[in-house]
């Protein structure tokens, strides 16, 4: 008898270890949850890229592409990866859809609870890092409102940076890159400097395509005493 026969007729108790009672529930219970993951299809998760913030003089704008990629197929299009969250709170994701939707769902009630959006924001990176179910999501934020903003990450990260500019996805560093280049040209506010850096992403990265969606803030500048 062949090796390939031989192995083929060994129990499986045998080849694995386990009572066959308790490896037909394990591979039943894999065999659901590849039917029932959204983001996963045949092996392969479904991705949505770049996504940049600007903040320049008392304007924030956030701007996010609209593809959702499957390994190296495009799904989609028109995808919404930045949203008002409440009044004056923008995010946007890169990552798996699904767990991002999950993570801006858990975002909003942290705001709920925590009116002051850095403390929303550093309560969400602590849930996500230590709860059992929001560790395994596998996405990243931007969130932004008149005053800060912030780069989330499932490794309790949250990060603000040093000039006001943040890119995330797969098209992230080209579209940070060109940002800083022009973030110091006379003439171009945030929503300018933005527009043109996604579109040099765009046409630089393959899992970035050009039909964008936008969010702007005003920031209001201090009131002076009288």
């Amino acid at each position: 008898m062949s090796l390939l026969r031989l192995a083929a007729a060994r129990p499986l108790t045998r080849v694995t270890g386990l009572p066959t009672e308790r490896l037909a529930r394990s591979l039943a219970s894999s065999r659901r949850l590849r039917l029932h993951d959204d983001s996963a299809w045949y092996g392969q998760q479904l991705r949505a890229t770049t996504i940049l913030s600007v903040r320049k003089d008392d304007k924030v704008f956030i701007i996010g592409d609209g593809q959702v990629s499957l390994g190296s197929h495009v799904v989609k299009g028109n995808a919404r990866k930045v949203r008002t969250l409440k009044e004056g709170v923008v995010a946007g994701f890169a990552g798996a859809t699904a767990d991002a939707m999950t993570l801006f769902e858990r975002l909003e009630m942290k705001l709920q609870e925590h009116p002051e959006t850095a403390r929303a924001c550093v309560e969400m990176a602590k849930a996500w890092r230590m709860d059992k179910y929001l560790r395994r999501l596998e996405a990243i934020m931007i969130v932004a409102d008149a005053s800060v903003s912030l780069t989330l990450t499932g490794n309790g990260d949250v990060i603000e940076p040093e000039d006001g500019i943040i890119g995330i996805g797969s098209g992230g560093q080209f579209a940070t890159a060109a940002a800083r280049a022009l973030i110091d040209v006379d003439g171009m506010d945030a929503e300018a400097i933005g527009r043109k850096a996604m579109n040099i992403a765009a046409d630089m990265c393959v899992y970035t395509n050009h039909n964008f969606v936008t969010e702007l803030i005003e920031c209001k500048p201090p009131e002076t005493p009288p």
